[in-house]
């Protein structure tokens, strides 16, 4: 899948965070307080992550996942809590400035460097 913008990464992730799935749906409002958001700016998300196919939502309902929007959700996740992980206990940053650089990092780094980087921390156990 072609990599999106950071913002709809930041919704996506955050929707997975909540606990919204293809079946658990969210409330838009639990995702504007999640992101610090409007819920104006939520609902201009959703109607862009609909048209990409990655996510559902009738008409002033709550929020579901598809099976694609769910996988790509999860892998922004998975990304930040294992740069997380490295930042803080590898290299000793401290929680809220790694939670940031996690964030920035996550969106920056392409699927395959990820992939290199990922197997390569597991070798470290950390």
């Amino acid at each position: 899948m072609e990599k999106m913008s950071k913002s709809h990464e930041d919704y996506l992730e955050a929707i997975v965070m909540l606990g919204g799935t293809t079946e658990a749906s969210v409330r838009s409002v639990d995702i504007a307080t999640k992101l610090g958001v409007s819920k104006a700016s939520v609902n201009k998300a959703v109607t862009a992550l609909k048209e990409k196919g990655l996510a559902d939502q009738p008409y002033y309902g709550d929020i579901t996942l598809t099976d694609e929007g769910y996988a790509y959700g999860s892998s922004v996740l998975d990304k930040h809590h294992m740069l997380f992980t490295f930042l803080t206990k590898a290299l000793g940053i401290p929680s809220e400035q790694a939670e940031e650089e996690a964030c920035l990092m996550e969106h920056a780094i392409s699927d395959e460097s990820f992939e290199k980087w990922s197997s390569y921390i597991k070798k470290l156990n950390l």
